[in-house]
């Protein structure tokens, strides 16, 4: 049985973008490219409103980029038990207020039990400061996390 993969907004802006200058821009966009095209079909993708909403945001060309990639994706629902850990995740300071739409990502992925979150927020997300009290906090309310990874990181041989 495939593993379930909730992915985050960031991944489908990487993945659409025109190629960037910057080289940690190009270099995200590429891993993004490789891991669409080599390791989406070893797992069951998921997307949910929240990426839908924040995809058609900007530019109207690059959201409609997005969100014809998205297109065809299943949604995970944001239920009362989503809002509740989102809210959790900032009243216990895994995530800071200014976070909210984060919170919502990981707590999407962990109450519709994803096993991976994908994204490429290294702020808020996939940072090795906030992992450890999104875990926590997750645990402490009879959660289990997701791992939560770049596109690099999730890569089967």
């Amino acid at each position: 049985m495939k593993a379930s993969v909730y992915i985050e907004t960031s991944v489908f802006s990487y993945l659409t973008a025109r190629p960037s200058n910057d080289l940690r821009a190009m270099a995200n966009q590429s891993a993004t490219s490789d891991w669409w095209e080599t390791q989406r079909t070893n797992y069951n993708i998921f997307v949910s409103e929240l990426v839908i909403s924040e995809a058609s945001k900007g530019h109207s060309e690059a959201a409609q980029r997005r969100l014809a990639v998205i297109a065809d994706l299943p949604l995970l629902q944001i239920s009362p038990e989503v809002q509740g850990l989102a809210q959790a995740l900032i009243q216990n300071h895994a995530l800071p207020p200014k976070a909210e739409a984060d919170a919502y990502h990981v707590a999407i992925a962990v109450v519709n039990g994803a096993e991976y979150l994908l994204t490429w927020n290294c702020t808020h997300i996939a940072n090795a400061h906030t992992r450890p009290k999104i875990e926590a906090t997750c645990r402490m309310l009879g959660y289990e996390p997701p791992v939560i990874c770049t596109p690099p990181e999730l890569i089967e041989d």
